[in-house]
């Protein structure tokens, strides 16, 4: 570097001023280190805030390529519904397996993580780019929702959680980025209700699904989408924590109001 060079070529000994020399030296190359350290830790595709080096939210171009991918995970329900249980677990273990590995791999790999990075790191949010703490990603989460749902909820009540996780909570980031102004930490009431209006279609149009509890199910969805639920210092990511509320609130609905009808709910018509 510049400052380097002049500091090796002047060098007067047993003088007070190469003192001060070699101390104006030293300032510059640290001034100049910090320059290219604020310059590689800065992630291409994303603001920073205020020089603090901190990434700022998601611009709606890039939260409409995030939501673009996430909306597309309506085609798991839409399978889901004319395929059998046994194949619908034959294709989401190794999906959800695949991302699984993606992720623990960028979590301890240096070159996977530099090249996630590159690749997605405009999409991720401030969370998944933090590497103080080992996270998993928005992918990963939502193919482990669609299994559990799949192994443990009838289908009918699966389906219902999962679209509104698919579409409702795609609605709800839209509209909130682009309308919201009335805002309650991360969220804010224009998202929620966006949230709840396309829940409340999705249950209307599912084959089989009672509506009353349908509509308890949008609730439960809207309500765990607007609020954060930790364990400790965890997060529990909403593409999880929404189809499965959603969907236990279902199954204990039909448990005490309408036991007769729960097997109905494997068969989608």
């Amino acid at each position: 570097m510049e400052h380097s060079a002049s500091c090796r070529l002047r060098f007067p000994p047993d003088n007070d001023c190469f003192l001060i020399h070699r101390f104006r030296c030293i300032l510059a190359q640290k001034t100049d280190h910090n320059k290219i350290e604020r310059h590689v830790t800065e992630t291409p595709g994303r603001r920073t805030d205020n020089g603090k080096n901190r990434p700022d939210s998601l611009g709606i171009r890039h939260e409409l390529a995030r939501k673009a991918i996430h909306l597309s995970s309506i085609t798991i329900p839409l399978i889901y519904c004319h395929i059998t249980r046994d194949l619908a677990l034959m294709l989401l273990v190794p999906l959800f397996m695949g991302f699984l590995l993606v992720d623990l791999l960028k979590n301890i790999s240096e070159p996977v993580s530099t090249w996630y990075r590159r690749n997605f790191g405009a999409m991720l949010r401030e969370h998944e780019l933090s590497g103080k703490k080992r996270h998993l990603n928005g992918a990963t989460f939502i193919t482990l929702s669609a299994l559990l749902l799949v192994l443990f909820f009838p289908k009918i009540l699966a389906i219902t959680a999962f679209s509104m996780v698919a579409v409702s909570d795609t609605v709800a980031a839209l509209a909130g980025k682009t309308f919201g102004k009335h805002r309650f930490g991360h969220k804010s009431l224009e998202g929620s209700a966006s949230f709840f209006i396309s829940a409340l279609l999705i249950v209307s149009v599912i084959p089989g699904l009672n509506l009353p509890v349908g509509i308890v199910m949008a609730i439960t969805a809207t309500l765990t989408e607007a609020f954060d639920f930790r364990i400790g210092e965890f997060r529990i990511d909403d593409n999880l924590s929404i189809p499965l509320m959603s969907a236990g609130t279902g199954l204990i609905c039909y448990s005490i109001f309408l036991p007769e009808q729960i097997a109905s709910l494997s068969l989608c018509r």
